[in-house]
């Protein structure tokens, strides 16, 4: 089936969303009430996680939320991270923050999730999040998986009954991602396979996939011969390669080997414009959720 694949536009999808959180943000404030506050804090100099909060910064302000971002240098210690922590989670003002990860060697990164008050998680690691989500209960969606769902669901794809295979099983999207994948609904409803790293046969797996969703974090890991011709493939990884032909000295890939994998597809994603754009936008519907308490309704 060598035909031009439906992209899957994330760039689209995710300026419908980001014109619908505008609109509600203006009803907000016809009612006279203040706009939803979403605070990053992150540590260190590292370029992507500079480059996210950057985005997340942008993207809050251009449907009228409130952002703010605290900048830490390396040096922090944990003990002052975890205060401002606790300082975030008492401030009533702000309705979600997020730690941007990674952080550096010593601070103990599950110590500050778990520190971070579970209704204002928006990026969604907190145990009682993830502990909600395994048991099918209302939570804050990891904002990677909550963005590949809603693509889905956007690009009507037909999900119901299908094998969908997740390559890839972190904590962050693989394994959250195999569970929604699975749940009784319309948008999902899936038969679903779990990859990895120790998996046997993964070109098998893979060529039995009517849904391929990848996050190996391997650049151009999934090849032609590893998809079957209709499939649908999501394409969650993103990475910088050296190539000195490009102007800036780099092109951006994702997991999978987009100009030979497109042609068997019936639905791919692009990288860039897929599912990294969608990530953020997710962010910010954690945060009108926790904004307007729908996760955890006040006590």
């Amino acid at each position: 089936m060598e035909k031009a694949p439906k992209i899957i536009d994330g760039k689209q999808i995710a300026s419908e969303i980001k014109k619908e959180l505008a609109q509600e943000v203006i009803a907000l404030l016809d009612e006279g009430k203040r706009p939803p506050h979403l605070v990053a804090v992150i540590v260190g100099e590292d370029g992507a996680s500079q480059s996210y909060v950057a985005s997340k910064e942008k993207q809050s302000k251009e449907v009228g939320f409130m952002s703010s971002v605290y900048r830490f240098p390396e040096t922090l210690t944990e003990e002052e991270l975890l205060n401002t922590v606790d300082f975030l989670n008492n401030d009533n003002e702000v309705d979600g923050f997020i730690v941007q990860l990674p952080l550096p060697k010593h601070i103990n990164e599950q110590k500050v999730i778990e520190r971070i008050n579970y209704k204002k998680d928006v990026d969604g690691f907190h145990p009682m999040n993830c502990g909600r989500l395994m048991n099918n209960m209302p939570s804050f969606l990891p904002a990677t998986p909550f963005g590949v769902i809603t693509m889905l669901e956007r690009a009507k794809v037909d999900t119901v009954g299908k094998n969908c295979v997740v390559v890839g099983r972190s904590n962050i999207v693989g394994t959250p991602m195999s569970v929604l994948m699975s749940r009784n609904n319309s948008n999902a409803n899936c038969t679903v396979t779990l990859c990895h790293s120790k998996t046997k046969n993964l070109k098998d797996i893979c060529l039995n996939a009517d849904i391929l969703i990848v996050a190996i974090g391997k650049p151009e890991f999934i090849t032609k011969e590893m998809v079957k011709d209709g499939a649908v493939v999501i394409d969650v990884g993103i990475h910088r390669i050296e190539d000195s032909t490009k102007e800036k000295g780099y092109r951006i890939v994702g997991d999978v080997k987009f100009d030979e994998v497109a042609p068997k597809c019936s639905q791919i994603t692009p990288v860039p414009g897929g599912v990294g754009l969608l990530t953020v936008v997710s962010l910010l519907q954690n945060t009108l959720k926790a904004y307007k308490h729908e996760i955890y309704p006040e006590d």
